[in-house]
């Protein structure tokens, strides 16, 4: 919310995202040590010494990336994040972990980050009918 002040987040590596610990592990142990300042504790520093690196600062950095790989204009950098809930979802994890992962006080905050694809709710309908169809042969016999 705005005005109040930043949340500490933990996110949890999950199978599917494994990848990114080594990410973290490169960016912390051989990249970001050659632009951080001696003494830099932020896992993110600015150019600018000790400060780290703020939301707008990455946003922009997003927006320029975005605009030189001819990406939409719809695109910014929070739509990882609800990209991020969206495969939650549709790989199964509980919705409640999913609202721990986002750091969500409510449910209903978490379901707006959620864009679930065709092919995803295609694949709800048809197991659903699938069950259906399942149960109603077996009280059939």
């Amino acid at each position: 919310m705005k005005g109040s002040p930043p949340k500490r987040r933990t996110v949890l590596t999950l199978p599917e995202f494994s990848w990114a610990v080594d990410c973290l592990r490169q960016w912390r142990e051989e990249i970001r040590p050659l632009y951080a300042p001696s003494g830099s504790t932020g896992l993110w520093p600015s150019e600018r010494g000790n400060q780290i690196i703020t939301a707008g600062q990455i946003s922009r950095a997003f927006a320029e990336v975005k605009r030189e790989a001819g990406l939409t204009d719809d695109l910014d950098f929070h739509s990882l994040r609800r990209s991020y809930v969206t495969h939650l979802v549709e790989d199964g994890y509980d919705a409640f972990f999913i609202q721990q992962q986002v750091g969500h006080e409510h449910a209903s905050t978490t379901s707006i980050y959620t864009g679930l694809s065709p092919d995803y709710r295609a694949r709800v309908v048809d197991d659903a009918i699938a069950r259906m169809a399942a149960q109603a042969l077996t009280t059939q016999e």
